[in-house]
């Protein structure tokens, strides 16, 4: 069943603004033959009073929505006093230049029938005052008036006349411009024959913040060229380099791109800060309590710390765009830009936080002195013992708080090697996980792939295992762009700058165990 819009639908309207009409009559075909059964629309409360179904173009609410005998019965009121197109509209139909009403639904339940379908459930998004309804007998019934404007009589509209033949314009109705009302009445054509065709499944997405347009239209034309208001979006993300600060829903679909890249991320513990770097207190050893009789002098003891110091440290690169790209771009270009920087950043991170040297990058876990290492057999027999008992060592190495929350980090190379291994039943060490999605796991503990960490080799260390809360991420400023338009203006190019401020750093190495091959 494809899920759509369908536009369908008597209708009155006071020179207050009220107005009152059957947006659909039950029992009969609407042009295209369908039929709703009574007792098929899920009626809200309330819903938006459109004109020709354009979303822009909110002229009023619909208050009451209600199943009678006749069809869906509806009453609202257009916001005259508010909105322009709305005092328009009145004059429209106070002219019977406009006389319809078609509602748009999505059908849920529905029955073929010779000619067009007979929909038996339907769900109700919005109703429009419309020029040519879909549904004949979908029409405004009357006009109604206050005792300010000459009083117009009720009118009850018969279906067929209403299409064959339309009734007369009073002689003191307003003028109305009929170029205006064919140039409607062709794009609803439009609209309702688009609708009706057959279609996919479509979900809409968020819609975009003031931020996110502005970062677009930035990103495409400058800041030169965008309005007043885009610039004062913008504004919030201005940094001391002239670039801006990507908005939040952009930054955060980096953060979830660089995680599928560099899925050390995901594990370890991630947080924000707001200065040049940032300082904490580990603590080397802790009080010791003694057993003492009830009056003997009781023992002292104390707490030594020492200090951890994360600095974040600078992440660019830079993509350009032909200026013939950017002007007629119809498709993401936001979206193409983000995937380029997301894989660039990802990849140069990512190898930092395993290998970093900590010298203008980050401090890498594999590379931290501190962390203690399990010795095996040299890497042509690896290895040397029983499997099973150098991984369950290596389990057993650290604290259980830390063992039972811990992951096993190794590239795809050395987890090959590793599936093979067995316990000494024939079974396989490391299982495949039975729910979609989750991680293959190595004696009860998830397995992550790291792409950055050593193959199986003399004095290499190609197995991680630990509690990835002890090595800790740093943010300092999030993705930034700067749009230069100079550089390349020759060859007709803008290039695009892209800088974060990252730092990470080893702060709990009891947490950790790594395997080392022999040299």
């Amino acid at each position: 069943m494809t899920t759509r819009l369908e536009f369908k639908a008597d209708l009155t309207v006071t020179s207050e603004g009220l107005i009152e009409g059957i947006a659909w009559p039950f029992g009969s075909a609407d042009r295209v033959g369908d039929i709703i059964e009574k007792g098929a629309i899920a009626t809200p409360t309330t819903l938006p009073m459109l004109f020709a179904h354009d979303q822009s173009q909110v002229i009023g609410v619909w208050d009451t929505i209600a199943e009678t005998d006749a069809g869906l019965t509806v009453k609202g009121r257009l916001l005259i006093d508010d909105v322009a197109r709305a005092n328009e509209v009145r004059a429209m139909i106070s002219a019977k230049a406009v006389s319809g009403l078609s509602i748009g639904f999505v059908t849920t339940k529905s029955t073929p029938r010779a000619r067009g379908r007979t929909i038996n459930a339907l769900t109700l998004h919005e109703i429009s005052v419309v020029a040519v309804p879909c549904h004949p007998g979908a029409q405004i019934t009357s006009l109604k008036s206050d005792d300010t404007t000459p009083m117009i009589k009720d009118t009850h509209m018969d279906p067929e006349l209403i299409n064959d033949q339309p009734p007369a314009i009073p002689a003191n109705a307003p003028q109305i411009d009929t170029k205006a009302f064919d140039e409607i009445k062709a794009r609803l054509d439009k609209m309702e024959a688009k609708a009706n065709r057959p279609q996919g499944v479509h979900i809409a997405g968020p819609v975009a913040s003031d931020e996110t347009k502005a970062f677009g239209n930035f990103l495409r034309r400058g800041v030169e060229r965008i309005s007043p208001d885009e610039a004062k979006a913008l504004t919030v993300g201005t940094d001391a380099n002239g670039g801006f600060l990507a908005p939040q829903e952009f930054g955060g679909e980096l953060i979830k791109l660089l995680n599928e890249f560099s899925p050390l991320r995901q594990y370890a513990k991630v947080i924000q800060i707001s200065a040049a770097s940032i300082i904490y207190p580990r603590r080397l050893t802790g009080t010791s309590a003694s057993w003492t009789a009830e009056t003997a002098n009781r023992v002292a003891s104390g707490m030594t710390f020492e200090q951890v110091t994360m600095t974040p440290y600078e992440l660019a690169t830079f993509t350009d765009a032909s200026n013939a790209l950017l002007e007629d771009n119809a498709y993401n270009l936001e979206g193409e830009l983000l995937s380029d920087f997301a894989e660039s950043f990802a990849k140069t991170e990512g190898l930092a936080f395993v290998k970093g040297t900590g010298t203008g990058q980050p401090v890498g876990i594999m590379t931290s002195t501190d962390i203690a290492e399990i010795k095996t057999g040299v890497a042509a027999n690896f290895p040397a013992a029983n499997p099973a008992d150098v991984l369950i060592a290596m389990y057993h190495k650290i604290a259980s708080v830390f063992a039972q929350t811990g992951v096993w980090m190794m590239n795809r190379n050395t987890l090959a090697v590793v599936r093979t291994w067995k316990d000494g039943n024939g079974r396989y060490l490391v299982l495949d996980p039975i729910t979609a999605g989750a991680p293959s796991t190595l004696l009860g503990r998830p397995v992550v792939e790291m792409t950055d960490m050593d193959d199986i080799g003399a004095g290499k260390c190609p197995i991680l295992f630990g509690d990835m809360s002890g090595y800790r991420i740093i943010d300092r400023v999030g993705l930034t762009t700067l749009r230069d338009p100079y550089s390349l203006a020759a060859n007709g190019q803008v290039r695009f700058h892209a800088r974060k401020r990252v730092g990470a750093d080893v702060t709990h190495p009891d947490r950790f165990i790594k395997l080392k091959c022999a040299v």
